[in-house]
């Protein structure tokens, strides 16, 4: 059962939200408790646990996205990871800097039940991969798989065959020769789960290390919009139309990589 934390300013909204909750029988969840304020979440959650914070955006003092900052650094100065965040506001504009704090979620008042229930699926997705055991010493692996959810079929992909991941606002694209995949977890913490297989070559991409067939200037289109400029971009066996560019903070450790694998 998940554990939910409720915050927002304003009771009825939170009133809402458990009633909402009541209804997404498909993941059962308790609410253990609940703030109208940051400094009230604050001071609660250090001594309630929870899976995941429903919080708003807006209220009195310091603001949602402040407090999942501070949940952030907070957690991660204990050695402890967060509970996930999931936010709930009226403000749509908020996204982007609520994915920068590796948001799970972005839902927008009115809250409608499906998506509450997808958000809710999300929670129980990731607490059930941190949940998994690890490969022992003792007894051999098979080979590392990235677990992925496609219209409600669950599939193994090989991470030897995943060509890159790109971070494309709220979601991560994952790219084989074949296919084409989307999760929902920060491509942060995929880096960090992935190791050295990968190489990060722009702050929205990590593309695997084997799979990069070369390196080379190109006119691509800018991001936002419809100029077109050189830039540095790889080329990747499997995906040959397809160009993933790097950024100049990332050009130096691309090139050393191609080097040492003597490209």
């Amino acid at each position: 059962m998940i554990k939910i934390f409720l915050v927002d300013d304003e009771p009825l909204a939170r009133l809402r939200l458990r009633q909402l909750l009541g209804d997404c029988v498909e993941t059962p969840s308790e609410v253990v408790g609940e703030a109208g304020s940051a400094a009230e979440a604050l001071a609660r959650l250090a001594e309630t646990p929870c899976d995941v914070v429903l919080l708003d955006i807006q209220m009195p003092g310091a603001d949602g996205l402040q407090l999942a900052a501070s949940l952030r650094e907070q957690w991660s100065a204990r050695g402890l990871t967060p509970p996930s965040v999931v936010f709930v506001t009226a403000h749509a504009e908020h996204a982007l800097q609520a994915f920068d704090l590796e948001a799970l979620d972005y839902l927008t008042k009115p809250v409608r039940r499906e998506r509450l229930q997808a958000a809710l699926s999300r929670v129980e997705q990731r607490l059930a991969r941190a949940a998994a055991p690890p490969a022992t010493a003792s007894a051999p692996a098979d080979e590392p798989v990235i677990v992925v959810n496609d219209r409600g079929r669950v599939i193994r992909v090989k991470l030897s065959e995943v060509l890159y991941l790109k971070a494309e606002l709220k979601y991560v694209t994952l790219r084989t020769a074949q296919h084409t995949y989307v999760l929902d977890e920060a491509l942060s913490e995929l880096e960090q789960r992935l190791g050295e297989r990968f190489l990060r070559v722009h702050r929205n991409a990590l593309v695997a290390r084997p799979a990069v067939r070369a390196l080379e200037r190109r006119i691509v289109a800018a991001e936002g919009g419809d100029e077109a400029g050189e830039a540095w971009v790889v080329q990747l066996d499997g995906a040959p139309d397809e160009w993933i560019t790097v950024s100049r903070r990332q050009l130096g450790a691309v090139r050393e990589a191609l080097q040492a694998a003597g490209m």
